[in-house]
């Protein structure tokens, strides 16, 4: 038994022309509107007002660490919040610190953080200013 192509549509019924040109319209919609939202992201997040650098930390003693933070300014200094931490070796928070940057004292900045018992490592948080929600 043979089975002709055209013999198929005419015997189950072929879909509406219709539904084909809805499907491509919609998919060239869908991807569209996901490429305008990626390239806003983008374009929105890749230039901070204001982005910092952990550059070296040392372990004072049991109740003191210390750390140098770089700061990088976007096209002028704006007032800014920096935050570091202190973690244990358990890897519990032991210590913040909060500062606000002069942006004339430059670049580096030597910040100590008191801890309630002996940290091992020191992390930058980051840093945000007006209108950057999420610390760079």
């Amino acid at each position: 038994m043979t089975v002709h192509s055209h013999s198929l549509p005419q015997r189950y019924g072929a879909p509406p022309r219709w539904r084909r040109y809805v499907l491509i319209g919609f998919v060239v919609v869908v991807v569209g509107a996901f490429a305008a939202v990626w390239t806003w992201i983008t374009i929105a997040q890749s230039d901070p007002p204001v982005s910092s650098e952990l550059i070296t930390s040392e372990i004072v003693d049991d109740h003191t660490a210390t750390a140098v933070i770089r700061l990088q300014w976007g096209d002028e200094p704006v007032d800014a919040e920096c935050t570091v931490r202190a973690i244990a070796q358990d890897k519990a928070i032991v210590g913040q610190h909060t500062f606000v940057p002069d942006p004339d004292a430059g670049p580096d900045y030597e910040v100590e953080v008191a801890t309630e018992r002996r940290a091992t490592a020191v992390e930058n948080i980051g840093c945000t200013a007006d209108g950057q929600p999420r610390p760079r």
